[in-house]
C-alpha cells in the first residue's frame, strides 16, 4: 500500500510563496507519476494543479497554475512550488500517485494523500 504525505502548507498573504513537498515511505514515489489537486472550500471536487511524470521529465498544468506554479521530482520526493499566490488559491492541496502520466485527470490515481491546507489572506 502506498501512502502519499504531503507537507508544506500554511498561512500566507496575496503574493506570497509557499512550497509542498510530497513522500510516501520505501521511496514508492519513484515508481509512479505524481499530481496536485486541490479542493477548495465549500466544493466536493477536487481540482487539477499539476503532474509530473515518473522520470521527472515530463509535467503538466492547470490553467490557473501555468506560470506561477512549479512541479518537480527530486529522487523520491515531489515538489510544488507555488509563487504570487492570490486568495482563489485557498485550498485543500492533495498529492496523488498512479501508473500513468501525467494526466489532469482524478481517475488516473490511485493513492491519496490526507491533505495540506494553503490559506492565502487578502
Amino acid at each position: 500500500q502506498v501512502q502519499p504525505v504531503e507537507s508544506g502548507g500554511g498561512s500566507v498573504q496575496t503574493g506570497g510563496s509557499l512550497k509542498l513537498s510530497c513522500k510516501a515511505s520505501g521511496r514508492a514515489l519513484t515508481r509512479f507519476a505524481v499530481a496536485w489537486f486541490r479542493q477548495m472550500p465549500g466544493q466536493e471536487r477536487r481540482e487539477f494543479v499539476a503532474a509530473v511524470s515518473q522520470n521527472g521529465a515530463n509535467s503538466d498544468y492547470s490553467r490557473s497554475a501555468r506560470g506561477r506554479f512549479a512541479i518537480s521530482k527530486v529522487d523520491a520526493e515531489v515538489f510544488l512550488e507555488m509563487n504570487n499566490l492570490l486568495p482563489d488559491d485557498t485550498a485543500v492541496y492533495y498529492c496523488a500517485a498512479g501508473t500513468s502520466g501525467p494526466s489532469i485527470w482524478f481517475r488516473a490515481y490511485d493513492y491519496w494523500g490526507h491533505g495540506t491546507q494553503v490559506t492565502v489572506s487578502a
